[in-house]
Formats: structure tokens, sequence, C-alpha cells
């Protein structure tokens, strides 16, 4: 089989996907927008194919002169951008994929779902709007960004079932993918009799460092703590909180119980997993995030904000904890509940991983991706 996937960029969480397909034995073509600084080419090494003269132009003038104090003006990009449209052609037809999946409903995607159309490609649309969803708006804009996107949606967020949401037919649940790393009985916890954190995250306000890091101050005469924070720093908005970030542990006279590293290597995460006994995600407007599968893998326990897209992956009080986005009480009384009882914490750590293994696999991943394509072909939803 060929696949091709078409993205903004190369993320993380399509890493055990491709190396799935690799072991298959499949061929796997990945076009991104852009590249990001830090991303991890083992299995796949993507195309970047960039974006059209025209818009290049267009992007500088609305990021770098008419939003340039707005660290968020950089995704306008990901709904807005166009790509080289005769580049992008012959990348598709000169793979002849047999199934494409298409990251958004952007300008990108729909060049691009343009494109297989016409050559009968099978396409599938990836986003992470929750499969339970509110009726699809019916007016003219919306109508005309369903009619050129594919009909057969996936997501890996499962949202919840109230008033008002339905599953529509042509949706699939389709969870991200991570393999079991280290089994509970393979791995240590409570090195040197302290309990050790870890947070990953990007270093933007939204990500909640300060917050996470004022609990842990208000727990540390309690319990023996070491908190980790890893995140990417690559741009001004970036560096300048993360600058805030260590500015805090300094006030505070915490540098002997905080770490803050940044733009850590893909290859070297392992051990961070590896050292820590809890995961912590306390981000608020968080799509989805696939980092707590990634800590489930290597038996930790975790603690995630309720409106976490990918919350469902944490079973509460089983694999560990919610918490009430953005409610700094509610993140203290879960952290101190997970570590007045270390016996537990090892519970919920197993339970993950055992999850991991009967829940989150690629080859669960695999066999709904061809049923979609399947019924794609029977039902010529082209």
């Amino acid at each position: 089989m060929r696949f091709l996937y078409v993205a903004p960029r190369y993320h993380t969480n399509q890493m055990d996907i491709m190396k799935g397909l690799v072991e298959r034995g499949d061929e796997v073509r990945f076009i991104s927008h852009y590249a990001a600084i830090i991303e991890d080419y083992s299995y796949v090494t993507p195309i970047v194919l960039g974006y059209s003269r025209l818009y290049q132009i267009l992007d500088f003038l609305y990021v770098k002169v008419i939003h340039r104090k707005d660290p968020t003006a950089i995704i306008f990009k990901i709904q807005h951008g166009f790509p080289p449209m005769g580049r992008l052609r012959r990348l598709i037809c000169e793979f002849a994929p047999d199934v494409v999946i298409l990251r958004e409903r952007s300008l990108y995607s729909m060049a691009a779902y343009h494109i297989c159309k016409k050559k009968g490609y099978p396409c599938i649309l990836y986003n992470q709007n929750p499969l339970w969803s509110e009726p699809v708006k019916t007016d003219l804009p919306h109508r005309l960004v369903s009619r050129f996107s594919p009909k057969i949606r996936m997501t890996p967020v499962m949202g919840s079932k109230k008033p008002g949401t339905s599953i529509r037919p042509e949706d699939y649940f389709v969870p991200f993918v991570t393999r079991p790393q280290c089994a509970p009985d393979q791995r240590k916890y409570f090195a040197d009799d302290r309990i050790h954190i870890l947070c990953i995250g990007k270093y933007e306000i939204r990500k909640h460092h300060l917050m996470l890091l004022r609990v842990v101050k208000r727990l540390k005469d309690k319990y023996n703590l070491h908190l980790t924070l890893v995140g990417e720093a690559t741009n001004h908005f970036q560096k300048e909180y993360c600058g805030k970030v260590r500015q805090f542990v300094r006030e505070h006279h915490m540098e002997d119980m905080v770490m803050v590293k940044t733009n850590v290597p893909r290859c070297e995460m392992e051990k961070e997993y590896l050292a820590a006994d809890l995961y912590v995600i306390p981000s608020t407007l968080e799509m989805a995030s696939v980092s707590q599968l990634e800590a489930m893998s290597y038996s930790l326990p975790v603690i995630v904000s309720s409106t976490n897209g990918t919350a469902c992956y944490v079973e509460d009080d089983v694999t560990g904890f919610w918490f009430r986005d953005c409610d700094e009480q509610d993140l203290f009384d879960k952290l101190d509940a997970m570590l007045c009882d270390q016996v537990r914490m090892i519970k919920m750590g197993e339970a993950g991983y055992r999850a991991v293994v009967e829940k989150y696999n690629f080859e669960t991943y695999y066999e709904t991706v061809l049923g979609m394509r399947e019924r794609i072909v029977q039902e010529h939803l082209y």
C-alpha cells in the first residue's frame, strides 16, 4: 500500500504510525507545509513543499508587519496558506497513492483534495474536532468548505455526549498510537527517595508552567519533590516566556528541585520518561496531546486538564486524575491526592501501560484506516 499524508508539519504524534507503516513494508510519502526545529526523521523524511510565492508575501505582511506583536499570528498559515500547485500535483501523481490523509479543512488540503479527486485517489480528512459534535453549519462558507473537503473524517478526539451533539456516520474515532516502552516491572520508581514529576510542553502561557510551579512550591514542604520541565523555546515569544519560568525558579529558590530544559531532541526523551514517577499536563486550550500516551507507555500515572481533547485517554482515578481546567486549587488537590499514596501511583502506572497495549496500538489504527478506504471506494465517496 502507498500512504500519502499532507499536513502542516511532521508532528511527533505521527512517529509510531510512520514506524508501523514502514515496518509493514508499506510506502509512505509525507508532504508538509513547513518543518519545525525539533522533528525526528527516523522512519520517514517529509518533503517540505512550502507555500506558493504569492502566499509567502502575504504571510510576511500578516506575521511580520500587521500582527508582529501577536504570538499566535504564525498559525494563520495553517488554515490559509496555499501550496505551489504545480509541484504539489507532480508529487501526488508520481506517487499514485492508495490512500491519502489530509490534515485540516484548509486551503492547502483543499488543493490536494482537488488533485486527488480528479485522479480517483481515496482521501480521508484528519482533524482534531471531537467525534461527538454539534450539527455542521449550513451557511454558504461552511457548505463550500465541506464540498471541497474529503467526505470521510477521522479524529483522535472523542469529545463528550451531551445535548445537541451526535456522531456523524462519516466520522470515525481513531486514537493516537504509541508503542509500549517500559513495563512496570522493568523500571524503577522514586529514585533517591524523591518523587520526580515530568511536564512536557512548549514554553507558552497556555501551557501553565507557572501555575504548576506555584503548586509544586506549595507542596515542597510536604513531599520530597523534583520537577522537570521540558519544552520548545525557539521563537521570540517562547524564549521570553521560558525566561519568566526560569526567573520564577530563581526568585523562589527552587533551583535544587526544578530543572528547566529546552529543545530536547526526541531521541533523548526516553531518559526523561524513565527518570519520572508522574506526568502532569497543566495546559489549557489543548485540542489534543499525545504526550500522556507516551507517559503511560512508560508506566507513569498522569494528571491532565479536564478540557484536554485527549483527556479520555486517561481514565480518571484509574490511570491518573483529571483536574478542572485552569483551576490552580484543583490541580493542587489532585497532585496532593496523587503524591500521598505511592503504591497507588505505581498501580495507576501499571493500568496506563495496559491501556496502551490494549487500546492505543498501531494495528487498530491500520485496520480502521483501511476500513475507511474500503468504504470510500465502495460508496464512491471521492
